[in-house]
């Protein structure tokens, strides 16, 4: 039985980001490459509107297609009311929803203040439970903002604890631009954890500074038990300045099954899925295990 859970979030994170469009058929092909791999839990595309993210313009198509999938849950980034109209109509088991912790942010990418975003995501909540979907409640900036720069860690709690009690299953916190630090996320992680079970809070961290991966450590040894990577460390955000990829999933699951901590995912077939990813995407790569030149030595 797997002692962490990753989410991968590399079909929608992963790719949201390229500038030339990956066709459905390659998308799909990548999707069936990590559910060999093992992957349980996955976030497949966004509804965002396609004019904002020309790339997740067929998160229908992609959705319809994996309505015969067993065994694995199937969530999309939802962005508003309409976001989530167009995803029910198709397969969805899991839904994510984010506020940021910086109104610059939030204004930037979604034209609304953290109140105005947040009593959007209260009124739909009912709809969703309806839906019988699993609902994470992410909060961008969680570590920092890019224009705005520190966040205090009681407004991230404050509105972790404030989604808890809207009915959110989950809550995510995500270093949008790469900017924490370990001590940084073994504080707010040990903060939220003491409201919460350790199965409720997942982390989301891009490596722009190369730290990602200790990050990943620190969220661990706070109690986090649900991780959030993209294979090949591919990513970025479309309104978070300077942001690069994110922590790439063959890096976690090699240092935990290192650490005989398990993930319950196949590691050779993980870098295949790494390697199919990186050969989608035109940016750089920022996963480092899958370039050791012998990889017969990677045993884990």
């Amino acid at each position: 039985m797997a002692e962490v859970q990753i989410i991968e979030v590399g079909p929608r994170d992963g790719l949201q980001n390229e500038a030339e469009f990956v066709p459905t058929e390659k998308k799909l092909q990548l999707i069936d490459k990590l559910l060999d791999a093992g992957i349980t839990r996955m976030e497949a595309t966004s509804f965002v509107h396609p004019k904002k993210v020309p790339q997740m313009s067929d998160a229908s198509d992609i959705m319809c297609k994996l309505q015969e999938y067993k065994n694995v849950s199937f969530g999309a980034l939802v962005p508003n009311r309409r976001g989530f109209e167009r995803a029910r109509e198709q397969r969805i088991d899991e839904v994510n929803w984010v506020t940021a912790a910086s109104q610059t942010f939030n204004a930037r990418n979604i034209n609304q203040s953290i109140e105005e975003n947040f009593e959007a995501f209260v009124q739909l909540v009912p709809l969703m439970k309806e839906a019988g979907v699993k609902i994470r409640f992410s909060i961008a900036t969680s570590f920092g903002c890019p224009f705005e720069g520190k966040v205090d860690e009681d407004k991230v709690l404050s509105l972790a604890l404030a989604a808890f009690k809207a009915g959110a299953d989950e809550v995510g916190l995500a270093d949008t631009i790469g900017i924490a630090v370990p001590d940084h996320v073994y504080s707010l992680c040990s903060k939220v954890l003491k409201y919460s079970r350790s199965d409720s809070v997942a982390i989301h961290l891009h490596d722009t500074r190369g730290l990602a991966l200790a990050n990943t450590y620190a969220a661990y040894t706070a109690g986090i038990r649900l991780f959030e990577a993209a294979v090949g460390g591919l990513g970025g955000c479309p309104f978070a300045p300077g942001a690069a990829g994110n922590v790439a999933t063959e890096d976690v699951v090699y240092m935990f099954e290192r650490m005989n901590v398990k993930t319950g995912i196949d590691f050779s077939r993980l870098l295949e899925a790494s390697d199919f990813a990186v050969s989608l995407s035109k940016r750089n790569p920022l996963g480092r295990i899958r370039l050791v030149e012998n990889r017969n030595q990677l045993t884990i």
